[in-house]
C-alpha cells in the first residue's frame, strides 16, 4: 500500500509541474535566438504534395502547415514530395 500512495504522490507532482512555466513559443531560445518572425522559413513539400513552412536553427525546429487565405492547403509544386525549398537554415550547421 505504501509503494501505491509513494507512486500517486509521485505522478501528481509531475503533473502539477507541468503547469508551473508558461513559456513563449513565438521566441526561438537556439544559437540565434531571434522572434520566429524575424528567421527565414524554406518549404518542405509533404509526401501528398502540399507545403509546409519549415524552419531550423540547428537545434530547434518549426513546421506548419502553408494555407491560403481560406485554411485550406496549399500545394504549389514547387517541388517533389519529400524535398525541401529555401534557404530555411539560415547557413547555421546543425550542431547535433
Amino acid at each position: 500500500m505504501k509503494m501505491a500512495s509513494t507512486m500517486m504522490i509521485v505522478a501528481a507532482a509531475f503533473a502539477l509541474s507541468a503547469c508551473e512555466e508558461k513559456t513563449d513559443k513565438t521566441v526561438d531560445r537556439g544559437i540565434d535566438a531571434h522572434h520566429v518572425s524575424q528567421m527565414k522559413a524554406g518549404i518542405w513539400i509533404d509526401p501528398h504534395g502540399c507545403d509546409h513552412w519549415i524552419i531550423d536553427d540547428g537545434v530547434e525546429g518549426y513546421l506548419s502547415q502553408r494555407l491560403d487565405r481560406y485554411g485550406k492547403p496549399v500545394c504549389s509544386g514547387v517541388g517533389a514530395p519529400n524535398t525541401t525549398v529555401g534557404d530555411f537554415k539560415n547557413d547555421i550547421p546543425d550542431p547535433i
